[in-house]
């Protein structure tokens, strides 16, 4: 996962440009609004293997000045799948069941099939991902598959809260290792919510359902919000301290934003 204190220059994170416009306060300052955005199993560092970007990397290992002072560069397809390789081909440590998805590649009812206007990666090679076998490399058509992306959140949060519960602390494991707790999105993706990590917690079953159906919530300091429609008090398997666990990396934390919009829209006060 990202890891934080470490020196040099990394890649971190993929996502798609859908527009750019100007800064209102700045002449020559722009702004970029980015979809699909995904973080990276870990840091890949930009001198890895002498780097991905020709002459990015002096023979010394250092960045070349040239491009320190560059916002934004553009790059070669083959650069970009390498580098997304490199951050996105990691094993997941406790993978789930695969019990929802046909031989034939569908998804069964209560599953994504995908989105975006990219073709979709072929069965085969999501399947064994999906399996846990390592794919040679990334393309644009996993970056934009829903079941793959899915993926990733879940490892990504699962690995963040090392596998507890953020609401109630517990951490249940079963005999080959899996976890009972669940990667939840704070806004959904089909309200516009991301897979960032900053809009994920880590909820065991019963704790999801309840946060997804508004009786529970959180304060941006993380308080642990509980609706006056629960018809049973949860409060003895909550917390003790009612604070949700989270990240120490701020970065890594729920963001303001999307803790208030799951407020505003859906807890149920």
């Amino acid at each position: 996962m990202v890891q934080f204190g470490k020196k040099g220059r990394y890649y971190s994170a993929v996502a798609r440009v859908t527009s750019i416009y100007r800064d209102p306060n700045k002449i020559n300052h722009f702004y970029a609004k980015l979809s699909d955005f995904l973080d990276f199993d870990q840091p890949v560092a930009c001198s890895f293997n002498g780097g991905f970007e020709p002459n990015f990397v002096l023979p010394s290992g250092e960045i070349n000045p040239g491009y320190r002072v560059q916002a934004v560069r553009i790059i070669d397809t083959d650069v970009f799948t390498a580098v997304c390789s490199a951050g996105l081909t990691e094993k997941e440590h406790w993978p789930d069941r695969r019990d929802d998805i046909d031989l034939d590649g569908q998804a069964n009812e209560g599953t994504f099939s995908g989105f975006g206007d990219q073709p979709q990666a072929k069965f085969e090679e999501l399947s064994a991902y999906e399996e846990n076998l390592p794919l040679e490399r990334i393309t644009i058509s996993h970056l934009t598959n829903r079941r793959f992306r899915d993926i990733r959140f879940r490892k990504h949060i699962r690995e963040l809260y090392d596998r507890r519960c953020a609401l109630i602390g517990l951490r249940l494991i079963n005999g080959k290792g899996r976890p009972e707790v669940e990667a939840a999105h704070i806004r959904p993706i089909s309200d516009g919510g991301s897979d960032s990590v900053q809009n994920g917690i880590a909820l065991s079953g019963t704790v999801h359902w309840m946060f997804d159906r508004g009786l529970l919530s959180l304060s941006n300091s993380f308080d642990i919000l509980k609706s006056r429609y629960l018809n049973y008090d949860v409060t003895h398997i909550l917390n003790k301290d009612m604070k949700a666990i989270v990240p120490s990396e701020p970065s890594l934390q729920p963001h303001s934003e999307y803790l208030a919009w799951h407020r505003e829209r859906i807890f149920k006060q």
